[in-house]
């Protein structure tokens, strides 16, 4: 038989595992990798750490170079060039050499497309003046570390709160600067439901990073002394001497677009389950797809290396007649700054209610990262989102100082295998007073949630602690209760409950809350089979605080 021969086009992730898989599966098969950078596989996702010179040196970044994939897998790769076009009648593409201007052609008999995705720059007047920056690639990570080395900045605006534009914040305020974070969005880190992302915006505010929200940027202005006047739609004028624009990527799907491939309504190349455009000949992977959300059913664009690594082995495995398939993404991913890590996984609220999903129930819980007995004790603040019908576990997100990807991981896993708050209540985790607790976090909101399940608590949403005829009763000790509490709340402390049960409303519903929901959710056990019309805010006063101080600046 004569010998397969694929080409790849565009490396890093996608490209290069998608090229090293083929090659362990087919010993015999002709193999090339063209990419237009310098490198042919790098770690993108640590380029905000090499700009705050956190990662040292530019070398660790290098996954695999030319020279490993040549002598280690017999692949065959071409830096510094482009593929420009595809001629799927001939199989071939059209390539041209970066350095030369050289073109020629190349057959194929199957082609991997893994063009990946370019940053946004939105035709804003200024947009090229000359210390805006990007962040995609080495030589852009190059020219930001070498902008501060050279002109010794004061001032740096990050354009986008998204994880990229606060990896970024945390990195230049390392390097010395001020920061400040401007997000069109009314929040920061949109992928979050609001109240999460709180948590984000009080870690950033608690470390000098500057939040302008609400407000996005129309004009970049250039001062005299060469500083630049950032310009919003507010009105407002932020000096920057540097500018990191982080406002997303968009997928470099123009060569599948100029081939006739099949395209999504988000602008990414549409594929198969096994990776296939809609030319059975040509595979696409990476930033540049559009791919499932198995939760939700819509089409996304997803651009994280987790998803984009197992989209390239799918495709290897189909190219070689296996019969793996991708089966969608749930949107796992994980950020860190100034000490605090925000996770999550599959669905949010407002994902679910955008896709007009309903008919589920959504819990909060303020557990600690491990026993709380041992010292360094932090607590992890929690949301989780489950199915009435049946307890199936839809998405969750977590933010705090320990432990928070840990059991953002496990309800991952839990949700790729279908598992209900029934099995995370009884999953058995490891457990040492340094580790975690008996009762794992995990543990815990399955608890929660199977008790919604059984019917042992009901669970009030807190937009109703703003209802005029809401009867709120707050069970903590009259300290905690006069330093913070719910604007008109009754205190009867938790000990006391039982015997002031002739201060309730019998006619009224009665919400409760605490600092957590822990000592709230004793309250309706006790008040329940009174026969008293009862539900418990989730999460207590710790979640109701972080509702509402999302105008935090």
């Amino acid at each position: 038989m004569a010998k397969r021969r694929v080409v790849v086009v565009g490396g890093v992730a996608g490209g290069a595992t998608c090229a090293a898989r083929l090659r362990r599966l087919d010993e015999e098969a002709e193999i090339l990798v063209v990419d237009r950078g310098p490198y042919i596989s790098f770690a993108n996702c640590g380029l905000p750490y090499y700009v705050g010179d956190v990662i040292h040196d530019e070398a660790k970044l290098l996954v695999a170079t030319t020279e490993l994939l040549h002598d280690w897998l017999n692949i065959e790769t071409r830096t510094r060039s482009e593929v420009f076009a595809i001629d799927r009648p001939a199989r071939t593409v059209a390539v041209r050499n970066l350095e030369t201007g050289e073109e020629y052609t190349e057959p194929y008999d199957q082609l991997v497309l893994a063009p990946g995705a370019a940053p946004i720059r939105p035709p804003w007047p200024g947009i090229d003046l000359p210390c805006i920056f990007t962040l995609r690639t080495i030589p852009d990570s190059r020219a930001i570390r070498s902008w501060i080395e050279t002109r010794h900045p004061r001032r740096a605006v990050v354009v986008g709160g998204g994880f990229i534009g606060l990896e970024m914040a945390e990195n230049l305020a390392h390097r010395g600067l001020s920061v400040t974070v401007v997000e069109i969005a009314s929040q920061v880190m949109p992928p979050l439901d609001p109240e999460m992302a709180a948590y984000a915006a009080q870690k950033l505010v608690s470390h000098g990073v500057r939040l302008v929200l609400g407000d996005g940027v129309t004009a970049f202005e250039q001062r005299n002394d060469g500083s630049l006047d950032v310009r919003t739609q507010s009105g407002a004028a932020l000096g920057a001497d540097l500018v990191v624009l982080a406002i997303g990527v968009q997928p470099e799907a123009e060569l599948a677009r100029s081939a006739g491939l099949e395209m999504g309504e988000r602008g990414g190349i549409r594929v198969d389950s096994q990776m296939r455009t809609s030319d059975p000949r040509i595979f696409a992977v990476g930033d540049a797809v559009e791919v499932k959300n198995w939760i939700t059913g819509e089409w996304e664009l997803m651009p994280l290396a987790g998803p984009a690594n197992r989209q390239a082995r799918v495709a290897a495995d189909a190219i070689c007649g296996r019969n793996t398939r991708f089966r969608g993404v749930q949107g796992t991913a994980v950020c860190g700054f100034f000490g605090m890590t925000v996770a999550l996984t599959g669905a949010t609220e407002k994902a679910l209610r955008r896709a007009g999903i309903e008919g589920f129930q959504t819990i909060y819980l303020h557990p600690n990262n491990h026993a709380g007995y041992y010292p360094g004790a932090k607590p992890i603040h929690m949301k989780v989102i489950f199915r009435k019908s049946d307890g199936l576990v839809l998405g969750a997100q977590a933010a705090g100082e320990e432990g928070v990807a840990r059991r953002i991981d496990v309800i991952a896993q839990a949700i790729q295998l279908k598992a209900t708050v029934f099995d995370l209540e009884e999953a058995e985790l490891c457990y040492a007073p340094p580790f975690g607790g008996a009762k794992d976090a995990v543990n815990f909101a399955g608890m929660i949630g199977a008790n919604c399940m059984r019917g042992d608590v009901e669970i009030a949403p807190w937009h109703e602690a703003e209802s005029d005829s809401a009867f709120i009763v707050d069970v903590r000790e009259p300290h905690e209760f006069n330093a913070d509490s719910v604007e008109g709340a009754v205190n009867i402390p938790l000990g006391q409950l039982r015997a002031r049960l002739a201060e309730l409303p019998a006619a009224k519903e009665i919400l409760l809350t605490c600092g957590v929901g822990m000592r709230s959710y004793y309250a309706y056990r006790i008040l329940k089979p009174h026969g008293l019309r009862v539900r418990n805010f989730s999460g207590g006063y710790q979640t109701y605080s972080a509702i509402h101080s999302q105008d935090v600046m």
